[in-house]
């Protein structure tokens, strides 16, 4: 049997939109000759939809389609996502379900089983989960279809399972010969081989070839990375999609090809995640350009970059917003680093404005010495530019903070938090750098400079980051241990870090929950983002 794999790129809520993708692509898949093709989770409604599932009409507008899709469907059959009602009388209202459909209908129909609430995942919102395990009889196979978290419980792969039941194993008791999963698994940094582990333990342990098929592109906060995979009865690596693009992979499940796993560079996939992320984050949101802030320093390059991939250096605008305190070669590195992106470069000076600020407030101000409070009011006159040009010319505002200032609150609200995306709120500092390096590693296009100076927020005479703030490799692992790893002070302290500075940083990742809740979305790339998966109370206070 020949299967493709339609790794698609869908956009959440455009129902018709996903619909003509899918018979688009399920013709090019019959003229390859396959007998079957897969298309991702909610391949209709797309990933994830959230409250747009109580709009009234919108299930029954997926159900329509799914049913356009089958009349199309002759003798190339197709898997395809969607939302199902649940017709038991109780439970939830939905199903998050995949239609077999082929010969003008459709010829079974599976709901999901495992529904996961962890990180950004809040399906048990939503759906009722599937009650029985069901095989689809197709050209001689005994199809056992899964989607997406039903093949992540994989007996003696995890130390300890989320869920008391394996769908896989289930079905290949009721006599599946062909495993199925289609998936919208997010991106986070070196998941992909992770996946194909996990995938590669149910081949060994049932030997029965199984496909994958993930989700490609971005909605909101979440990139789906694709990396679809056909693995062989015996272990065999048969194909494997590209990452981070659309892909039509015909392929013979069957086949004895071995082939090694594609494992991509850590730093390009990062580089290929932000650079989709943006550009289905602007498109998607109808935006065709893009404004940042260069201030000269590292994050604002690296953004500047990431946006002239994802929109084309026509369609990005790079403002340098220089104020007393602005050192002379971070204004040249801003302007060196628009000419080597082919960006447009602006330069507003923000001192006259500042100074009015500050006139206009002096005599509620009186007897009080200058502090943050000057230092914050360049930054939210920076924002309020940025802003002027979004409104004045349907630009997207970027923001360019990274997640270390973003994790203690290095950050100005309504400055340069300011923003209708942050590209690399999820990115630590130290990944940051190494960012750029990979990025000028054929041709420079972040100015040594940038990368060679002493990070500054410039808003005070020979200010540094680290007047404030511990080495950032000390910060990040700190961040890293706290955030993703959610461990106590004295744990992280007993990592050979000194307590004070473990705590002191606990403290300002805790005090900073308020920002981060007004923060502009970020895309999220490591296991947990400052974003939907990460749920703190603001009004609270540790005492431990």
């Amino acid at each position: 049997m020949r299967i493709a794999l339609a790794q698609i790129n869908t956009t959440v809520g455009d129902i018709r939109g996903n619909r003509d993708r899918v018979l688009v692509e399920l013709e090019n898949a019959g003229r390859l000759g396959a007998d079957l093709a897969l298309f991702p989770e909610l391949t209709l409604t797309g990933y994830p939809p959230r409250d747009m599932l109580g709009i009234h009409g919108f299930v029954d507008a997926n159900i329509a389609a799914l049913h356009e899709i089958a009349l199309h469907a002759g003798r190339t059959g197709a898997v395809v996502g969607f939302v199902d009602r649940n017709t038991l009388g109780e439970g939830k209202e939905f199903h998050n379900a995949a239609a077999l459909v082929a010969e003008g209908k459709i010829q079974g129909t599976v709901h999901k089983t495992l529904l996961p609430t962890y990180d950004v995942f809040d399906e048990d919102r939503y759906f009722e989960k599937s009650r029985e395990n069901r095989v689809i009889h197709f050209r001689g196979r005994r199809v056992g279809i899964t989607i997406c978290e039903d093949a992540w419980n994989a007996e003696d792969f995890w130390s300890r399972p989320l869920y008391a039941t394996d769908p896989v194993r289930a079905l290949v008791e009721a006599g599946a010969d062909l495993l199925v999963n289609i998936s919208a698994s997010p991106f986070e940094m070196n998941k992909p081989r992770f996946r194909y582990g996990m995938l590669l333990e149910h081949v060994r342990r049932h030997h029965i070839p199984m496909l994958y098929l993930n989700l490609v592109g971005g909605n909101d906060d979440l990139i789906f990375d694709g990396n679809s995979l056909v693995i062989g009865r015996h272990g065999n690596l048969i194909a494997q999609a590209r990452g981070f693009g659309d892909d039509l992979l015909i392929s013979d499940p069957d086949s004895a090809t071995d082939q090694p796993y594609r494992q991509g560079d850590a730093a390009q996939d990062l580089l290929d995640a932000l650079v989709l992320g943006t550009r289905d984050y602007a498109q998607k949101c109808g935006f065709r350009s893009a404004v940042l802030g260069l201030s000269g320093g590292i994050d604002s390059a690296v953004t500047a970059c990431i946006a002239a991939r994802a929109l084309g250096p026509a369609n990005v605008l790079g403002v340098s917003m220089p104020s007393v305190y602005s050192a002379q070669a971070s204004h040249d590195d801003a302007r060196t680093l628009a000419q080597n992106l082919g960006i447009e470069f602006r330069v507003i000076p923000i001192q006259p404005l500042f100074r009015e600020y500050v006139d206009v407030l002096a005599p509620i101000f009186r007897d009080r010495a200058p502090d943050t409070t000057e230092e914050n009011l360049q930054a939210r006159i920076r924002g309020n530019l940025l802003m002027a040009l979004s409104n004045k010319f349907g630009h997207l505002v970027l923001s360019t903070g990274n997640k270390s200032e973003i994790g203690v609150g290095y950050c100005t609200l309504y400055g340069d938090m300011a923003g209708g995306l942050a590209v690399i709120s999820d990115v630590p500092k130290t990944v940051v750098y190494r960012l750029a390096a990979h990025i000028n590693r054929e041709r420079e296009m972040i100015p040594p400079n940038t990368i060679d100076r002493v990070p500054s927020a410039e808003l005070r005479p020979d200010q540094t980051d680290q007047d404030t703030l511990p080495d950032y490799a000390v910060l990040d692992e700190i961040l890293r241990l706290r955030v993703e790893e959610q461990l106590s002070v004295d744990e992280i302290a007993a990592r050979d870090l000194d307590r004070g500075t473990v705590a002191e940083v606990v403290r300002m990742i805790h005090t900073s929950e308020y920002k981060r809740r007004q923060a502009a979305p970020g895309l999220k790339v490591s296991q947990r983002a400052f974003g939907t998966g990460r749920r703190m109370p603001i009004a609270s206070r540790i005492s431990f």
